[in-house]
């Protein structure tokens, strides 16, 4: 009988459009939904997150197969899709709402982050400090229907607002060939 276990990861990286297509691409990861959490305004719209009002983070929220991929690869692809210096924001969107947090889900999870964190900072890969918060998963608000899948349903869109948000350039220069 196959594993049905399933277990959630859910992770802010600024810009939840630009963080499904690698998580959507990782064999092991069932079903990805990019939503709003970490804030106190129940049920938020995409306007009142834009504006920073709620307190809430952009974040995507990933349904995987332990047996498959572990919570652990799935912060490897996490880290190497963010600058976990930028202190709120990523690359070109400021603001709170994309910050970098990882929110856990259960001691384990909190575990693994705080080490994939601290072996992250004594790499020396980076010459800031890791500044992505480590904090428990609050309730998670999906975002509008328009926004889920944003790659596949406005690849144009997407790809002009991707191409030019300097995210590719900084991963290339820091992990290399992306």
């Amino acid at each position: 009988m196959p594993n049905t276990h399933t277990e959630l990861a859910t992770f802010a990286g600024g810009c939840f459009w630009c963080m499904q297509p690698f998580f959507d691409h990782t064999k092991g990861v069932i079903k990805t939904t990019v939503g709003y959490t970490g804030g106190h305004t129940a049920n938020p719209t995409y306007e009142e997150v834009s504006n920073g009002d709620t307190g809430h983070a952009e974040a995507i929220q990933i349904e995987f197969d332990p047996s498959v991929v572990t919570y652990a690869k799935l912060l490897d692809i996490y880290w190497h899709n963010i600058d976990p210096t930028q202190m709120n924001g990523q690359f070109v969107d400021e603001g709170t709402q994309y910050r970098t947090v990882i929110f856990y889900h259960s001691d384990e999870q909190k575990k693994i982050a705080e080490e994939s964190k601290a072996a992250l900072g004594a790499s020396g890969r980076f010459h800031a400090p890791i500044v992505t918060a480590i904090q428990p998963a609050t309730t998670f608000y999906p975002a509008e229907n328009y926004h889920q899948k944003y790659y596949q349903k406005s690849s144009f869109q997407y790809n002009m607002y991707h191409d030019n948000s300097g995210r590719e350039e900084y991963l290339e220069n820091t992990w290399g060939t992306h």
